[in-house]
């Protein structure tokens, strides 16, 4: 039965209606239509109860997993958001029209049906983001992940319900390739191993440098057979080699006849001898084209990082990234990390860990957030990957336990190792130490630094001519990700 009191002046018709959109029901108290508010309050109510039960009760993070791996479960959230979008943009308009607004003089008509137009638009466009992100991450999914179903890691006595297999870590080799529309095949620039280990999240960075020279490879495997005394070709005319690590992708990918005519063994390849060389099973890979990482630090609005002196690049030297402290957009950040002009490949090794660092550090949730679908749009052009959809269900609440734990890097790297003559068996012994000292340490990264509201600038650090220290760093210990580094 409807209250036929006084009817509401203009200001209590805005607030009853906006009272509306965060307690439902509210205005058609107040209105008279008791049964039907009470009902929308209680429906409301539980609803909020069931959301808090399930954020109390569940992990988040891997209801995320789920959500980005199950195209179908995808499709139902878009759906519901924007069911629910709608039904709420009714309520408003609803309530609106029960607090009887007819009654009031035409100026305040207007001025109550534009506020509450306003209103009910933006109760609608919460909604409406949720929809378009899970839908633009589907998108993004899709293109990225779709590589058919591999086994998961080789099981060492792990439960059924173990997406591990009982094993400790899981270990993905990360190239960053310079494939380019001018550029035949991939050559690896960059070429690191994150081994992380899947209780804590606390990962270990094992970085290879590019040139790395005779390079062997897993004994009985077709290269092998090719290059029985390690990876060796015949120099280039101006003395530059094509026999490295960065190509041994491209020229497996060009020579189908060393594997009895079958074709695309440059992956494989990599990862094997990449996994044979540290001594460790590499799970999957994930390509990252350089330039595409670009545009995902531009997706982001850049990164804050400190040049310490200025860095030349492009074909003629005529490009230059000043030195100083500030943020760089996405071309200045990828030159920093790559130029080797008046450099080497160690020094440039060491750039690139730091700006991985800084991304990772300064890509919080809020800045994805807020830009979403350039995020989305960057990383469909960043990645290559071999990782089947399904695992993303477990990956990502594992991602979210690297973000919050303590990240160490190892490279191998003169003095630790001699590029031209390398001693395998140290980098495997290396190798070896810097796991067993992650598992043991098991920090996160809170424990040894303090957040900050302004995002920190990276900077590499160089001793000054002439000091020293009470006693050495131990070269085989691993290093956090952005140590020396600001």
């Amino acid at each position: 039965m409807r209250d036929r009191s006084k009817p509401p002046g203009v200001g209590a018709v805005i607030g009853w209606t906006a009272l509306a959109a965060i307690a439902p029901g509210a205005a058609h108290l107040r209105a008279g239509w008791r049964r039907t508010g009470l009902a929308i309050l209680c429906a409301y109510t539980v609803l909020l109860l069931a959301l808090l039960w399930v954020g109390l009760t569940s992990d988040l993070a891997a209801l995320a997993g789920q959500l980005i791996a199950s195209s179908g479960l995808t499709g139902v959230t878009v759906v519901a958001s924007l069911a629910l979008g709608a039904a709420w943009f009714a309520l408003i308009v609803h309530s609106f029209v029960v607090m009887n607004p007819g009654t009031l003089p035409s100026t305040g008509q207007a001025v109550a049906g534009g506020v509450a137009g306003m209103l009910a638009v933006a109760v609608l466009l919460p909604f409406g983001l949720v929809g378009q992100y899970v839908a633009a991450s589907q998108s993004a999914v899709d293109d990225i992940f779709s590589a058919p179903s591999t086994p998961r890691p080789a099981s060492s006595g792990g439960g059924e319900d173990d997406p591990w297999a009982g094993r400790n870590r899981v270990n993905i080799l990360l190239l960053g390739g310079d494939a380019d529309t001018h550029r035949e095949g991939v050559r690896t620039d960059s070429i690191n191993v994150a081994s992380i280990d899947v209780k804590t999240g606390s990962t270990v960075l094992l970085s290879l440098p590019r040139n790395l020279e005779n390079v062997r490879f897993v004994p009985g495997s077709p290269m092998a057979k090719r290059f029985p005394d390690g990876f060796r070709l015949p120099a280039n005319p101006d003395g530059s080699r094509e026999d490295l690590l960065f190509a041994v992708w491209e020229y497996a990918d060009s020579h189908p006849e060393i594997f009895g005519g079958r074709k695309g063994q440059g992956t494989k390849t990599l990862i094997d001898t990449v996994g044979y060389t540290l001594g460790l099973k590499i799970d999957w890979y994930a390509l990252v084209n350089m330039w595409g990482f670009a545009r995902l630090i531009d997706a982001i609005g850049g990164v804050m990082l400190t040049v310490p002196q200025d860095v030349v690049f492009g074909k003629y030297n005529e490009g230059l990234v000043k030195a100083g402290t500030r943020k760089l957009r996405g071309a200045d950040a990828m030159w920093f990390a790559r130029s080797r002009t008046n450099s080497d490949d160690y020094t440039r090794m060491g750039r690139q860990r730091c700006v991985l660092g800084a991304l990772l550090s300064q890509s919080d949730p809020a800045t994805v957030l807020s830009r979403f679908n350039q995020v989305a749009l960057a990383t469909k052009e960043l990645l290559r990957t071999d990782i089947p959809r399904p695992m993303l269900e477990h990956l990502v609440p594992l991602a979210l336990k690297v973000k919050n734990a303590k990240v160490t890097s190892v490279q191998f790297v003169p003095p630790l190792i001699n590029t031209g003559y390398p001693d395998w068996s140290k980098i495997r012994t290396v190798t070896a130490k810097a796991l067993r000292t992650s598992a043991v340490t098991r920090r996160p990264l809170s424990a040894t630094a303090t957040p900050s509201a302004t995002p920190k600038a990276t900077t590499i650090r160089t001793p000054r001519p002439g000091t020293s220290t009470s006693a050495k760093p131990d070269p085989t210990a691993p290093k956090g990700i952005t140590e020396g580094c600001g």
